[in-house]
Parts: structure tokens; sequence; C-alpha cells
């Protein structure tokens, strides 16, 4: 299999009250529904992925595990673990349900601090345009 770093970023939310397990196991699979990730790919290692989230690496070990049993990823011994061949699918429905809730999340904690929509608007759009000019 192809050694390729993965075009993700992970994040966990501490707030959300869904284990970071889980959360990590989330988006691996929107990763591949959406193309971002792709057969053969590797992922970072446990203790890398678990310096990075500032996660115990028992946590990522167990996402890496579950994946593993539910065919999401394989582990080659000393080689590392690698997206597998199995179709993944996100409907439009869940998709747009976790786009509303990381969006009511935004826009509460920004208007917490006074910000108007216009703002965070404009906000979004600078965004945009900075990830798309470095090509993420």
């Amino acid at each position: 299999m192809a050694k390729i770093e993965p075009k993700l970023e992970f994040s966990l939310d501490v707030r959300s009250g869904v284990p970071f397990y889980k959360q990590i196991i989330f988006q691996v699979e929107m990763a591949i529904a959406d193309g971002r990730l792709e057969k053969g790919v590797q992922l970072p290692t446990v203790r890398a992925l678990a310096v990075d989230l500032s996660v115990n690496p028992n946590t990522v070990a167990r996402a890496y595990a579950e994946m593993e049993i539910r065919n999401i990823v394989v582990t080659q011994q000393g080689s590392g673990t690698f997206i597998s061949d199995k179709e993944i699918s996100i409907d439009g429905i869940e998709r747009e349900r976790i786009l509303s809730q990381i969006t009511k999340e935004y826009i509460t904690k920004a208007s917490s601090y006074g910000f108007q929509p216009s703002e965070l608007i404009e906000a979004i759009k600078d965004m945009g345009s900075e990830v798309h000019k470095r090509g993420e």
C-alpha cells in the first residue's frame, strides 16, 4: 500500500459529549465518504495523532481498533494503519445535520462575544479564500 499523507486535519470537540475515539472514527468516515481519504492512504501513528490531539494514546488506539473491526482500516504490523477498500457514504441529511450543529455552536460562541452575523460571514469568506490559496 502507498504511504500517502492524509488530507485530513483531525480536531476534537470537548463540549460535544461525543467520546473522542468516536469523533476520530467519524472524521475518518466523513473523509472517506467525501474523497479526502482514499484506499491505501496511511493514517498517522497512534502516538503521533495522540500528541497532535493532546489525548491519551489509548484513545487513538481504541479508535483505530474499532475502525479495523469495522473494516474501515487495515493495520500492517511494522508498517502502519491504512484506509481499506470499504465503501463509505454519508447521506445528505447526515451531512446537513453535522454542518448545522457545527454552525450553531460557532454562531452561539461568536454572538456571546458580540460579533454580528455580517462579521461572521465576512470572516468565513476570508478564511475560505486563505484556505483556497494554500491549496487545502
